[in-house]
């Protein structure tokens, strides 16, 4: 895994900030190969129930804005999902099978 140790912290302390309780965070695509390159950080948030769409775009634009503000900016590409619920977004089943939980709030 290519994420430093402030990495995960800041993941960690922005979905504490960001999210309802229950939400976790996960880390999918190059940045799990320690041998592949890829500068962004993919990170699918499963939230515990659904929320009105409106209600999920500030809380990952909050989400997004405390992690530029922790790690200066990095290419962060975050999907967010109702972990409760199945999801047809072909990006959505690739994180959850590969992907690894970094944070749960």
């Amino acid at each position: 895994m290519r994420l430093s140790p402030l990495e995960c912290t800041a993941v960690a302390t922005a979905n504490c900030e960001a999210f309802p309780a229950g939400t976790r965070v996960l880390l999918f695509g190059s940045r799990l190969d320690d041998g592949r390159r890829g500068r962004d950080i993919d990170l699918p948030v499963e939230l515990p129930a659904a929320l009105p769409s409106d209600e999920v775009i500030r809380l990952r634009s909050r989400f997004v804005a405390r992690l530029y503000g922790l790690l200066d900016k990095q290419r962060i590409d975050v999907v967010v999902t109702d972990g409760s619920q199945t999801d047809a977004r072909a990006v959505v089943a690739v994180a959850r099978q590969s992907g690894i939980e970094l944070a749960r709030a």
